[in-house]
């Protein structure tokens, strides 16, 4: 069983890496936000500078939402879900997968050249440190909410505007405790600690929880 999640998850990977457009494109897109944003707020480099975090995070907030239509689409439309859900390996595990997967090929480029956009927005220093870590702790967790949403909408052609709006209300917490564990200690002292930890408790939650309802909508879509 071991040995089958690897070669599913392998594969993911290897499929986004080889199609494209699913980690570079929400990099692209995650680019295009950063730098219209304060084209918008106008030259104040203090002001970019307070709101830095929270545009990175919104940012990335949406980035994430843009592949999350083709989670299980692409296997759907092929035939291979089908395959897959009459294998040895339980359904519960192929949505963790392929939710591992949309994390390390989509989720954490974003985090590795957020610190760069961070450079654009005129962010401090030391506030890069605790914006990655949050980043690293919180973006899991929308890759597993991401493939409940995905997976309810799997049977729908062209359900990305569905997806969003399904999974957009469950990102909040996300958003709001990394704000927090990112820039809340210049707020509050402990404010920061306290943000992280409810933020690991989401992504905690969102690992354990996700890919069985995500399993559960796969399989009333296919029946």
């Amino acid at each position: 069983m071991t040995r089958a999640f690897l070669a599913l998850l392998k594969r993911d990977i290897a499929l986004a890496i080889r199609v494209g457009g699913g980690g570079g494109m929400a990099v692209l897109f995650f680019l295009i936000v950063v730098t219209v944003v304060p084209l918008g707020v106008g030259p104040n480099l203090n002001l970019l500078a307070a709101i830095a975090t929270g545009i990175l995070w919104v940012a990335l907030l949406l980035s994430a939402l843009l592949t999350l239509d083709r989670l299980f689409q692409a296997d759907y439309e092929d035939g291979t879900l089908d395959l897959l859900t009459m294998g040895k390996l339980p359904l519960e595990l192929v949505a963790a997968a392929k939710a591992i997967a949309h994390w390390l090929t989509t989720g954490l480029p974003l985090v590795v050249v957020s610190p760069l956009l961070g450079l654009l927005l005129n962010l401090d220093g030391h506030a890069f440190p605790p914006l990655i870590l949050a980043m690293l702790v919180g973006t899991p967790a929308l890759s597993f909410m991401g493939a409940i949403g995905a997976a309810l909408t799997v049977s729908i052609r062209r359900g990305g505007l569905l997806v969003s709006l399904l999974v957009l209300p469950f990102y909040v917490p996300v958003l709001i405790f990394g704000v927090v564990a990112a820039g809340g200690a210049e707020a509050m002292p402990g404010a920061g600690h306290q943000g992280l930890m409810l933020l690991g408790a989401v992504t905690l939650a969102s690992l354990v929880l996700g890919p069985v309802a995500a399993a559960a909508a796969l399989r009333a879509n296919l029946r």
